[in-house]
């Protein structure tokens, strides 16, 4: 039994109340067919006890210990030793009542207290009522809890994976600024006169990382023109050995997306790429159909430097933070054919 629980002043106030209704309930009861008022009222006290005790064991110890762990044939004996004893109590206030209240007179004793059935059933029924209202009760705590519990699991989950989301996207950053000053360092090893529109360029582009990227969604048209900054850099780099078809239909500005999404794949065509015939051959696509997002990409490659079979960190990255993004709700396919490596991304409800 919990007794902290029980010197608690609202419990005890409850619990008084409750158990004087229980005793008006019992001078109701046995005054039905009597007008002997001072035997009802001196039987009912004496029978309230009796229904206490077996009500607190019942409630605060069979239950507990055996019904709700599933001790099932413990709490079957153990019941069965309770409704003995109850049973010898209930006897001996039956008994108590003739002794002191009528003079040994058992016609005398008002006709319900005379009924040893009738009060057993009596008393249990105060008892199965408590028992029910108190096993309510802890399959609702029992339940809150769960739910608690579960609510503290699913924002250590979620917690987790942004903490997961963050560090893809701090690893993706390094990796697409690499090589991007790898092309201003070229450009300034040759001082050509491209350099200050290079750095313009790239500052544009460390502004999106430095700050839209952490944004939860930046518009499509915005990584869009990111993406045409991007191709801009890697023309000046490869300037007449280049090919680059870029094409969008249907773009929406409301359609959003994380940000950072598109670029790691256009960057990795760039970097796994090969001239093939004196060029290097890039074709990107974006489609926006509803809320579905296709992105095709395809760059030439020569057998020995497919990229699948040494694929880089920022296309690993990519597709682990699709599974975060939208789990179970986008299709990538990443395969060679011939001399081409192809990208085929399509997200069902981009939004």
């Amino acid at each position: 039994m919990n007794f902290s629980k029980i010197i608690n002043s609202s419990f005890i106030a409850v619990h008084f109340l409750f158990w004087i209704g229980v005793w008006f309930f019992y001078v109701y009861f046995f005054s039905y067919n009597s007008s002997d008022a001072n035997f009802v009222t001196w039987f009912s006290t004496f029978l309230l006890p009796v229904t206490m005790i077996t009500t607190y064991f019942v409630v605060y110890y069979l239950i507990p210990k055996y019904l709700l762990l599933k001790k099932y044939a413990l709490f079957a004996l153990y019941s069965i030793y309770t409704i003995i004893l109850s049973t010898w109590l209930i006897l001996m206030t039956i008994f108590t009542g003739l002794l002191f209240l009528s003079n040994l007179q058992i016609d005398e004793m008002p006709p319900m207290s005379r009924n040893y059935v009738f009060i057993l059933i009596l008393v249990y029924l105060i008892v199965l009522l408590v028992s029910f209202v108190n096993l309510l009760n802890h399959n609702f705590q029992t339940e809150s809890k769960n739910k608690e519990l579960q609510n503290k699991i699913l924002e250590t989950q979620l917690q987790l994976k942004d903490q997961e989301l963050q560090y893809l996207k701090k690893q993706i950053h390094p990796h697409f600024l690499f090589n991007t000053l790898n092309t201003i360092y070229g450009f300034a090893l040759k001082q050509s006169i491209n350099t200050p529109d290079i750095i313009l360029k790239l500052s544009n582009l460390l502004d999106y990382i430095l700050y839209q990227v952490n944004k939860p969604r930046v518009s499509l048209e915005e990584e869009i023109m990111h993406l045409k900054e991007y191709i801009a850099l890697e023309q000046m780099r490869f300037q007449d050995t280049l090919k680059v078809s870029f094409r969008t239909e249907n773009i929406d500005h409301k359609k959003m997306i994380p940000p950072m999404l598109l670029i790691p794949f256009v960057e990795n065509a760039f970097k796994h790429g090969n001239l093939i015939d004196g060029y290097l051959r890039v074709d990107i696509k974006i489609i926006l159909d509803n809320d579905s997002l296709r992105l095709e990409i395809r760059n030439t490659v020569k057998s020995e430097d497919d990229p699948l079979k040494k694929p880089g960190i920022g296309l690993e990255n990519i597709k682990k933070r699709l599974d975060l993004i939208y789990p179970k709700k986008y299709k990538l396919i990443v395969k060679t054919e011939g001399d081409w490596f192809l990208v085929d991304l399509l997200i069902d409800n981009v939004n």
